[in-house]
């Protein structure tokens, strides 16, 4: 995975600014329970969602254990079909296939469908380093664009922007990357969609080469499917002489009939829609329909080292719906652009320091980026147990330990400045593993009780800051068993 953002600081002082900008908060605050409350009328609509889910973290589990055989399978049906597949072992591959491609079609211009995948691995930037525009499509990617901005959600990459600074933005920008905004712009969703709809068509017309993600590769036909909601996306699949999609490895399910599950929940979970109004879905080449030439480049950049994780690979069942986003307290406060990735909010928090490891101070901060209050693992549509994997990640980011990176098995060294919380749960490890030294300790507990500060004091302070301590009960429970009941299991 390409790197954090340039000079991104650690999630807790992003956070901290973040929280300052009443702007931000209210938009995060409108946008994130307009969205969340939609979402569970549309899943109450269904009496099997329970099933589904189910069903959906079955199918991915299964086609993780055996990644091997399907990608292969895929490899197979798509070239089979007409199409081109190239292996990316990492972001920089990946972006070079990508840029070669384009300049063998002797093009200098591309239009995009909306890719996590593309902007995971940085890849308009690589692609302007060579001389090669490439314009995004989707209206919030577009907003994006035309801010000199960053994506803050998985699903509303410009959920931080409100009406009036779009259209400041429209004013101010699409006169230099084509068509203006119409004169005396307003703030009115009908007008703002109507001068991009102007902008991009130009771009649409023009543009002999797309860039695609997919939200699902078919195994047993070669088939990648791309659901959107405005169009922009089946322009970009279809118009161009030539589409290059980027896909990462995990996003593979075996049959058609897998495929039925996701398409039942994913537009719930992330529109809160029965169904996306554009499926688009296409099978290598076709003389005289679409793209004459289709190349699939298949994107490991970490997904194989987040397999080898027991733990933590569940979160590569991720379908990308965003419901995580949208019910986290932590992220609807503190916005995307805290976590230094593409991947905000509780899904980006345990999958972009598997993707990239937790060297970086941004990455070993992110696992904390959450209260484990566990809403997110309660909307995910496909059972990723999010609060799971973050304990698992703090616990390598403190203690350190085996891990799998670019193939190869290491020893983690702790991330620096926990050495206080690594002592803490040491104690505790011995105190638990040596019951008269707990029983000692729990009874001194009590007997001080008066004693107690209300705040921890020195590194602890950060943490009682915001948490009233626990007050310590009169007797341990120990005593007060012994004292109640004698010892003896079912006394009265």
């Amino acid at each position: 995975m390409s790197g954090t953002y340039l000079g991104m600081p650690a999630f807790p002082e992003a956070a901290r600014t973040a929280v300052r900008d009443t702007t931000l908060r209210a938009n995060l605050r409108h946008a994130t329970h307009t969205i969340r409350d939609k979402r569970a009328r549309a899943v109450a609509e269904l009496a099997d969602w329970a099933a589904l889910r189910e069903a959906g973290k079955q199918i991915k589990d299964h086609t993780l254990r055996h990644l091997d055989r399907y990608l292969v399978q895929v490899e197979e049906a798509v070239t089979a079909a007409g199409g081109t597949v190239h292996w990316a072992a990492d972001a920089d591959e990946a972006n070079r296939i990508v840029t070669r491609l384009v300049k063998e079609t002797g093009e200098s211009e591309v239009v995009k469908v909306k890719s996590m995948a593309t902007q995971e691995i940085g890849l308009n930037e690589a692609l302007e380093a060579e001389g090669i525009h490439a314009y995004e499509t989707d209206l919030a990617e577009l907003i994006v664009q035309l801010g000199k901005d960053r994506p803050s959600h998985i699903l509303v990459p410009a959920i931080h922007r409100n009406r009036g600074e779009i259209r400041d933005i429209f004013t101010q920008e699409m006169g230099e990357w084509g068509r203006p905004a119409p004169d005396g712009l307003t703030d009115t969703p009908a007008e703002l969609a109507e001068a991009a709809r102007l902008h991009l068509r130009e771009k649409f017309l023009r543009a002999r080469v797309g860039i695609s993600g997919a939200n699902f590769m078919v195994a047993e036909t070669g088939t990648l499917v791309v659901v959107e909601s405005e169009g922009n996306g089946r322009m970009c699949l279809t118009l161009p002489e030539t589409l290059i999609s980027v896909v990462g490895i995990e996003k593979i399910v075996p049959t058609w009939r897998d495929l039925e599950v996701f398409l039942q929940t994913l537009p719930r979970s992330s529109t809160a829609e029965r169904m996306n109004p554009y499926t688009s879905m296409w099978t290598g080449t076709t003389d005289g329909d679409g793209p004459r030439a289709f190349h699939l480049v298949l994107l490991d950049n970490g997904r194989t080292d987040t397999l080898a994780d027991e733990v933590g690979r569940q979160a590569l069942r991720c379908i990308r719906c965003s419901a995580c986003l949208n019910v986290c307290p932590v992220y609807e406060r503190a916005g995307g652009h805290a976590y230094g990735s593409v991947y905000p909010g509780p899904i980006g928090a345990i999958l972009s320091p598997q993707l990239r490891g937790t060297g970086s101070e941004v990455d070993a901060s992110l696992p904390y980026a959450s209260s484990l209050c566990g809403a997110c693992y309660e909307v995910c549509p496909v059972a990723i147990d999010i609060p799971e994997v973050l304990v698992h990640l703090r616990e390598r980011v403190v203690q350190g330990g085996p891990a799998v990176r670019q193939g190869n098995k290491v020893l983690l060294k702790p991330a620096r400045g926990h050495a206080v919380e690594r002592a803490a749960m040491r104690a505790a490890q011995w105190a638990f593993t040596h019951p008269g030294a707990l029983r000692t300790g729990q009874r001194m507990a009590s007997r001080t009780r008066r004693f107690h500060p209300r705040t921890l004091p020195g590194p602890g302070r950060a943490w009682s800051g915001s948490r009233d301590l626990p007050e310590v009960p009169a007797e341990p429970f120990r005593d007060w068993w012994q004292r109640t009941h004698g010892g003896k299991d079912g006394a009265k």
